[in-house]
């Protein structure tokens, strides 16, 4: 039985760009989010809400000078990234109260920039789609070129 699937992705230099402004952007926008928390917790307020911290760090933050180029890269991917920083805090406080399984879990740290595990997540809403070519075409990156290991549903 097969149960997943493995590719390798063949960028040209100006989707390796658009790729690493992605992961950027994706690194921020968890780290602000993480600092969000952090910063609620110190103060005795209660955590901000999902809601809260997309408009605040994504909607809004795109309007100011200091952060416009985070409307170079798919909003769906920014989103993403707070989703997976609400799961990071959302393990860590089942693995306090004990209802998690498996090892406990400290709470969510920043992510570094000299890190080389990086990642971005496309979800259905994101528009990608697979070329009659058998390129991958992602927002705001292009048709990215494919090795399949098997054909897709």
């Amino acid at each position: 039985m097969q149960l997943r699937y493995a590719f390798r992705l063949y960028p040209d230099a100006a989707q390796q760009a658009a790729l690493a402004r992605a992961f950027g952007c994706a690194r921020v926008v968890f780290n602000d989010a993480v600092r969000a928390r952090e910063d609620a917790r110190e103060a005795g307020q209660p955590f901000p809400t999902a809601g809260q911290l997309s408009r605040k760090l994504i909607t809004e933050a795109k309007r100011t000078k200091e952060r416009s180029w985070l409307g170079e890269v798919s909003a769906v991917v920014l989103q993403q990234s707070l989703r997976d920083a609400e799961t990071a805090y959302r393990n860590f406080f089942a693995s306090l109260k004990g209802t998690r399984k498996g090892r406990k879990l400290g709470s969510p740290r920043f992510k570094s920039r000299k890190d080389t595990r990086q990642s971005i997540r496309f979800t259905a809403n994101a528009r990608w789609s697979i070329t009659g070519s058998g390129r991958l075409s992602l927002p705001k990156i292009g048709a990215v070129k494919v090795k399949w290991s098997r054909t897709l549903p």
